[in-house]
């Protein structure tokens, strides 16, 4: 199954790749590796705003970094078209970085970085597996919960 089957099968339909809001680029691939600017949860199109352990649960965050990894997926797909592939072109998703904004006490970044994790490898089966990384920092971008940026490996 191709991987636009796979998206399809799960009904994600990836978006277009976002404007950046500083001076950065949405990706830059260099040699076979393609690497993604962070992210920044959206919900309806805004910015998904909370504090992890004041304002949102981990419960709550999960699905916003499902939801970073999908708009990921749409800068990805741009990416690959940018180098004349598709995202069947995918030889590994490498590693992901993960920035939650959350108070000192709060220790659940990893299981927020999850809801992006599971949703890379339900799309691309073994091939994304990835190393992560998962901080707890004190504030992001807009309010932010949740940022993340990934680095993949194109055939």
């Amino acid at each position: 199954m191709s991987i636009y089957d796979k998206l399809s099968s799960l009904g994600i339909v990836l978006p277009p790749v976002a404007v950046p809001a500083a001076a950065y680029v949405p990706f830059v691939q260099t040699g076979n590796l393609v690497f993604l600017s962070g992210h920044i949860a959206r919900q309806d199109g805004k910015p998904w705003v909370g504090q992890l352990g004041l304002t949102m649960t981990t419960d709550e965050a999960r699905p916003a970094a499902r939801a970073v990894a999908i708009d990921l997926l749409g800068t990805l797909a741009a990416a690959c078209l940018a180098a004349g592939k598709t995202l069947d072109d995918v030889n590994r998703i490498v590693k992901v970085l993960s920035l939650v904004n959350s108070t000192a006490t709060y220790t659940e970044q990893h299981l927020v970085t999850n809801g992006c994790s599971e949703l890379l490898g339900e799309v691309f089966g073994p091939v994304g597996a990835h190393a992560r990384s998962a901080f707890g920092v004190a504030q992001l971008p807009m309010g932010a919960c949740v940022e993340i940026e990934l680095i993949a490996e194109l055939r």
